[in-house]
């Protein structure tokens, strides 16, 4: 194959673990939105001299910005190949790739390639990988032939089941552990932020395609966003059709489960006032300032249990019977308590259920 190669995403994507190296050239804010799979950043133009290159162009010409720009990327190379690629052997094969496969990569591709080693560029660059990904999340559901929902109110487990799952070997969508978000106005995970929603669509994408139609998927019922991210049609249609299995828990273990997992809330009773203010147009300022008082005092578990009883449980009554259509045949799975031990065998349970399902609708 003659150097720099130029290929298009379809036949780099099942030789992308085949590449040394993923190299994305774009600008640290470019990357830091969505990147491929397992890319590195070496920009060849950060933030800064992007802004200064563009604005040369449209105040000058495009002549004066590609000068300027030619300078800014030629430094910006030979630093990179000086700190980082020195040491690489002559059979060193990287894949470069910019916004649309045009003068950034081909810059780095075609230094790379006159040094020797054999490098391929994206053709089209991220923007047709973004093309792909969004083709594949509007049909790789449907290939899917068991999906099964797992519902339950608020502090029932569902999440905490579904790392076990995964732990067991399981095929797991984990959409609140790819949101970064638990789903509701006191979802927000203390210290990390949400990813973008191309980021969340790239790493549900990633993991859709590893898995094998012929087995279950298991996903936690959610609404159609998780914070301020948004599921995919095509996935969120599948689930609403799914079979469903009923996690079921006594609310007293359900008190102690919200309680450990919103342990940051727990610690600090003014960070959780100013999301319980939140709900003041649902329940009224009463209501709310009730709340904020048990709160400041650390009556905690009662507040907990107040807010499942009065709050969470209606609202999940409500939304998850119009939503799920399987939900009214919902296979209940009831867990003792919140002990590693009883998510362990429910786990074990519920694949068995599962596969008895799997069985009897393939007869």
């Amino acid at each position: 194959m003659k150097y720099p190669a130029v290929l298009p995403f379809s036949d780099i994507l099942p030789r992308l673990t085949e590449f040394d190296a993923i190299i994305d050239v774009r600008s640290p804010s470019e990357f830091a939105e969505d990147h491929l799979p397992g890319a590195i950043n070496l920009p060849v133009l950060d933030d800064e001299q992007r802004v200064r290159v563009g604005t040369l162009y449209k105040q000058a010409s495009a002549f004066e910005a590609k000068k300027l720009g030619a300078a800014l990327i030629a430094q910006n190379i030979a630093r990179h190949i000086e700190d980082g690629f020195l040491g690489h052997p002559q059979h060193w094969k990287p894949l470069v790739y910019c916004w649309r496969g045009g003068n950034r990569s081909g810059a780095m591709v075609h230094i790379l390639a006159r040094i020797g080693w054999p490098v391929t560029q994206l053709d089209g660059g991220y923007k047709e990988y973004r093309r792909h990904v969004n083709a594949e999340l509007a049909t790789l559901p449907e290939r899917f032939d068991f999906i099964n929902v797992l519902c339950g109110p608020t502090g029932s487990g569902k999440s905490r089941l579904l790392q076990v799952l995964d732990r067991q070997g399981a095929q797991v969508i984990d959409l609140e552990h790819l949101a970064a978000h638990r789903g509701s106005v006191l979802g927000g995970l203390p210290e990390e932020e949400q990813p973008s929603q191309k980021a969340f669509e790239s790493a549900l994408w990633q993991q859709l395609r590893h898995f094998d139609p012929a087995l279950p998927v298991f996903i936690e019922s959610e609404s159609k966003k998780v914070g301020r991210l948004r599921v995919p049609d095509a996935l969120m249609e599948k689930m609403r059709a799914a079979a469903c299995t009923d996690v079921r828990l006594d609310i007293g273990e359900r008190v102690r489960l919200l309680m450990d997992d919103y342990a940051h809330f727990v610690g600090d009773p003014a960070r959780l006032n100013v999301q319980l203010a939140l709900l003041t147009q649902l329940h009224g300022r009463e209501k709310i300032a009730h709340w904020q008082q048990l709160a400041t005092a650390g009556r905690m578990a009662e507040l907990v249990e107040e807010l499942l009883v009065q709050h969470y449980d209606p609202v999940y009554r409500q939304s998850i019977a119009r939503n799920f259509s399987r939900y009214a045949q919902a296979t209940p799975l009831v867990l003792p308590d919140i002990s590693e031990h009883a998510f362990e065998q429910a786990a074990r349970a519920l694949c068995a259920i599962v596969g008895e399902q799997r069985t009897a609708s393939a007869v």
